[in-house]
């Protein structure tokens, strides 16, 4: 709308809600940056403090895609918690795998997490690759008993690894192996893997114990079987590796953070609309010349007082949209320049993050409310018009 047609409208509508804002930004827009930046620092402070389980999940989300059963420690049980799967399997399996594994770690935003390098047969590496949503690979699969691994593009990027990068060796303590492993296959998937083959696994790394893990025909029917074995192990020799673990897991680990960071974002809440509570007070202090007046000529206090609700729900939603939109545009940068190199996750649209935010503009609204209409509920035109023309 051009400059001049928005200015005839404000003057034939002088109680409209945009009038006194258009023409009086220099006070409204320090209101609405209060609250932009209220919101900037609300949703950063929870996107980043929810990228630790989130990348945790990331890391861990492999396993969405099959059951883990180890024997603790005694492999004469492997066989026993096979045959219990094939038989008492509450969902048709696809297949069952016998694994090797060794340990190993990645970095994460809080540290080093464990991981594991997981030892396959060569028709099972393909299948579970295809599994994984594998889209193809540079390079290509390790040989049988070859000191060789196949990782994934973020793990690549995670560690600084190319094709030729030792993943495991003689020298790396947090990534044992008695002979330098080397990447000779990066898969090009989102999923963070590390393979190598069950016999060098079997020729080089103790103790000699294989585990199983099953894949359930329909992906819809994996959690089924998780937590159906959950139940049906208990109490046996078996330890099962299920994602649902890792979420449960993950949100014990992190419910005491959450408590603690409620209280602050409640802090940050009252204080913040503490402070809004004052700059409405003056801002509309300084305007009860303007209400006296028109008051004065006819206008009602009912259509005034829809006029200054209008305006302050006007500054606090414009507020809140410009500062998630600020939220937003600063995590993207944060996410591009931290955490993209290392393969870190950041969810720059998080609905827990935005949701945090939403009792910044009630609060203050509530506020805003309650100051205007006490103060009209006082107000005498009279007055104010009596002291004006004085």
């Amino acid at each position: 709308m051009p400059p001049q047609r928005a200015a005839r409208r404000t003057v034939l509508r002088p109680l409209a809600p945009a009038t006194y804002l258009i023409r009086n930004t220099g006070k409204t827009l320090p209101m609405i940056g209060v609250i932009m930046l209220a919101v900037l620092l609300v949703m950063g402070i929870i996107s980043m403090i929810n990228s630790i389980p989130y990348s945790i999940r990331t890391i861990y989300a492999y396993s969405r895609e099959m059951l883990g059963i180890t024997p603790r420690g005694d492999p004469s049980q492997t066989p026993k918690l096979v045959d219990i799967l094939r038989e008492e399997s509450p969902v048709p399996l696809e297949r069952i795998m016998i694994c090797r594994a060794s340990g190993t770690q990645v970095q994460s935003i809080v540290g080093k997490w464990p991981f594991v390098v997981l030892g396959l047969g060569q028709e099972d590496m393909k299948y579970y690759l295809q599994r994984q949503r594998s889209r193809g690979i540079t390079g290509r699969l390790p040989r049988p008993g070859e000191p060789e691994a196949i990782v994934s593009q973020p793990v690549a990027q995670n560690l600084q690894l190319e094709l030729g990068s030792i993943l495991q060796g003689p020298e790396i303590s947090e990534s044992y192996s008695p002979q330098p492993v080397k990447v000779v296959g990066i898969a090009h998937t989102d999923r963070w893997l590390m393979l190598n083959t069950i016999e060098y696994q079997r020729l080089n790394h103790f103790p000699p114990i294989d585990f199983a893990m099953a894949f359930a025909e329909s992906l819809r029917d994996q959690e089924r079987l998780d937590r159906w074995a959950e139940e049906r192990f208990k109490g046996l020799r078996a330890q099962i590796f299920a994602y649902f673990q890792i979420e449960k897991s993950t949100n014990e680990m992190f419910q005491t953070l959450y408590k603690i960071l409620n209280v602050v974002i409640g802090t940050l809440v009252l204080v913040i609309t503490f402070m809004m509570g004052m700059l409405i007070n003056i801002y509309q202090s300084q305007r009860l010349q303007e209400f006296g007046l028109l008051q004065a000529i006819g206008y009602t206090k009912r259509q005034l007082l829809r006029r200054v609700i209008g305006e302050s729900v006007a500054v606090v939603l414009v507020g809140w949209v410009l500062g998630v939109l600020l939220a937003v545009g600063l995590l993207r940068v944060v996410k591009h320049v931290l955490m993209d190199p290392k393969a870190f996750s950041l969810n720059i649209l998080d609905p827990a993050a935005l949701l945090y935010t939403v009792p910044l503009p009630i609060t203050i609204l509530l506020v805003a409310l309650v100051t205007v209409v006490s103060r009209f509920r006082r107000f005498d035109p009279v007055g104010v018009v009596e002291r004006r023309l004085v």
